[in-house]
Formats: C-alpha cells, structure tokens, sequence
C-alpha cells in the first residue's frame, strides 16, 4: 500500500543511491517512490544505522541537502591512498587556507581575502572556482559593489557535511588563552631582568 515502507521501498532507495553521482534530495525520492517524506527520512536513517551497526564500509548519509553512499570514515586512510596516489592533483596550501577563509566568512570579497591572508588570492581563487568548491554569491552593497564569494554544494559534498553548521567551531583551531599566555612568558624577555656579560654582543673593532 502507498506509503508503507515495504521491502521493495527500502531496494528501490538502495539502487537509486548506488547510482547517483549527486546526494538525492529526500523531496526527489518521495516524487519517484510516490510515498512521503517523512518516510524516506525515515527510510534513510534506518539503512545508515543498519550499515552501521554491521560494520560495513561504507554508509548513508545526509551530504548537503541530500542522500547518499559514502566511505566509511574510519576507511579514509585507504580511499585517500587510492584516489591520492598519481591519479588527482591535490590543492596547494595557499589553496586550502583561501578555501577555510571563505568558507568561515562568507559572504566574502577578494579584498577581504587578501587582507587575511596578506597576498593576492586570484591564482588560488580561479583554482578553487575551476573546481567549483567556490562561487559569487553575491553583491557587496557598499561603493564598487564588489562580487561576494561562498563555498558551494559541491564543497559541502567533498567533506560530507550536511550544511555550513556542520563545520567545526573555529575556536577548535585558536589556541587556549592560557597556552599562549605561557608561550609570552617563556619567549619575552623581561625588562629588568639582569644581562650577564656573556650575552652582550662587542662591535668588531671596539
């Protein structure tokens, strides 16, 4: 009967996952299937949690609005040792900084980027576009009216995260108040402390 979850529900949404080059949306599924939502959802974490309790090496996730196969996390080590080795150019280090930059200030303007980073963004940004993790997404509404650039669905697909709030807390990345306040202690030079002779460096010729 339409919209019980029935055997053939469950190895319909199998087969259209292994499929999909793209996360499919849960609205796309409820259109084919003819059943709800609520049930796809539903439908959709019952399988995550049955491959995961089998302890397989891939799983069902929800990645930027929509389902799909994926990796096992804990398999990464071996997919990146595939993908990586010879077979896929990886992004630069300036290209990852410019890439974290604009995915934790976005909406965000070329200037803005180059103001963090302290050097012109356009090599890495043109690069980051051409991979499509990055796109305009706006107009400043200020003088100049300068083209706003964000991350894209595409990037939130690459690291398999259901939206923006699924990024880690930037504050994970800042070190603790305290670690830097040991690290001014031990790296300052105190003013009045005493300079034996030994460290005090004579002009040649004096």
């Amino acid at each position: 009967m339409k919209g019980d979850v029935t055997e053939e529900i469950v190895r319909a949404v199998e087969a259209i996952l292994m499929v999909a080059q793209e996360p499919v949306p849960t609205d796309l599924f409820a259109q084919l299937l003819e059943i709800p939502s609520a049930t796809i959802e539903s439908v959709c974490v019952q399988l995550a949690e049955t491959y995961e309790a089998a302890g397989h090496g891939f799983q069902v996730a929800k990645v930027a609005g929509g389902w799909r196969f994926q990796t096992h996390p804990d398999m990464a080590p071996y997919v990146e040792r595939f993908i990586l080795d010879g077979q896929r150019a990886r992004l630069s280090g300036a290209a990852l900084e410019t890439l974290a930059i604009i995915a934790y200030k976005q909406p965000i303007s070329r200037l803005q980027i180059a103001s963090i980073r302290g050097v012109d963004p356009d090599a890495v940004m043109r690069t980051l576009h051409g991979r499509a993790y990055i796109a305009p997404v706006s107009r400043d509404s200020g003088p100049g009216q300068a083209v706003m650039w964000g991350t894209t669905q595409l990037f939130l697909e690459k690291l398999g995260l259901a939206s923006l709030d699924d990024l880690p807390p930037i504050a994970s990345f800042v070190p603790d108040a305290s670690l830097v306040e040991a690290l001014e202690k031990t790296l300052r030079l105190e003013p009045d402390a005493p300079v034996s002779a030994d460290e005090v460096e004579t002009p040649e010729g004096e």
